[in-house]
């Protein structure tokens, strides 16, 4: 398991028994470091990216140089299974920076290792997420585009059961999987469930392009980028449909959860101390009012 901040890597070790996690420091630039964390392993999943550029790694340093050194020297290390994670929006013609590097990353993965498995999941959510936790503590963020732009999340757990069928699938060798969530919301839709089910008032306005870009500017030349100039960009684009020719959750025997079934366990935490155990039935009528309209 490698890793940059040991402190971030040690709550792993528990994940096994003694000895079965291996922490082991790495640089994505040094090849040496990189070989012996791959030279043991008979499948390697390389979920390595990043959502903004630092001065140390830019968006092509992460998503493309990075991606295809790991997966040659993967390859010359004799590594049966390379599964690339990348994201369903990879589009070469993207207005995004991120999402360009993506789809240029999928095609430098495949060049250095053929048979690699290429994942590309929808905006997950979970325990820790940037959905679902941005929506109940600061959903201001979320006020562009008039709440118009659509996205289908997917619940992080499907997409780890997903790879986790990979490891020995032998059927997924070489294959393309895109794992978006079975339904699509607007970012309005989404401010209104968690509205229903944190049983919170949540407004704010809804902040032009410009303006939400410069403050995304100041925020990364000043402070951790808390919201970076191309995740604006992003928050424009409507996820992009399936691409023809991929896989997806029906190949893996997999029926991913619905946001708004599984939503409550991630939202819970954020109601007041009065209304932390009441059913969601009970602040249910604006949720099922909001479920209507998506569904229409």
């Amino acid at each position: 398991m490698p890793y940059r901040d040991q402190d971030e890597a040690r709550h792993l070790r528990v994940c096994g028994d003694l000895g079965q996690v291996v922490p082991m420091e790495w640089d994505l630039n040094n090849d040496v470091q990189i070989e012996e964390c791959l030279r043991h392993s008979d499948t390697v999943y390389n979920l390595v990216g990043r959502d903004y550029v630092t001065k140390n790694f830019d968006f092509s340093d992460v998503h493309v140089a990075g991606a295809r050194r790991i997966a040659r020297i993967a390859s010359q290390a004799g590594v049966s299974r390379l599964i690339h994670v990348s994201h369903l929006n990879a589009d070469h013609d993207s207005k995004s920076a991120f999402y360009r590097s993506k789809a240029q990353g999928e095609d430098a993965v495949k060049e250095a290792f053929a048979d690699a498995t290429i994942v590309k999941p929808g905006w997950m959510y979970g325990h820790e997420d940037r959905l679902l936790n941005t929506l109940a503590v600061s959903p201001s963020v979320f006020r562009v585009n008039h709440g118009q732009t659509k996205i289908a999340p997917v619940h992080v757990l499907d997409v780890a059961t997903a790879l986790n069928t990979m490891y020995t699938a032998g059927s997924t060798l070489g294959e393309t999987y895109s794992l978006p969530g079975p339904r699509t919301y607007t970012f309005e839709q989404l401010l209104h469930m968690t509205e229903a089910l944190t049983l919170k008032k949540l407004r704010g306005p809804n902040f032009p392009k410009p303006v939400l870009a410069a403050l995304a500017r100041v925020w990364d030349y000043a402070w951790w980028p808390t919201l970076s100039p191309d995740e604006v960009t992003r928050r424009y684009i409507d996820d992009l449909p399936v691409a023809p020719g991929t896989k997806g959750f029906a190949d893996l025997g997999i029926d991913p959860d619905v946001l708004e079934d599984i939503a409550i366990v991630y939202l819970r935490r954020y109601r007041g101390s009065a209304y932390q155990d009441l059913p969601i039935q009970q602040g249910g009528i604006r949720l099922r009012r909001s479920l209507h309209q998506t569904m229409e």
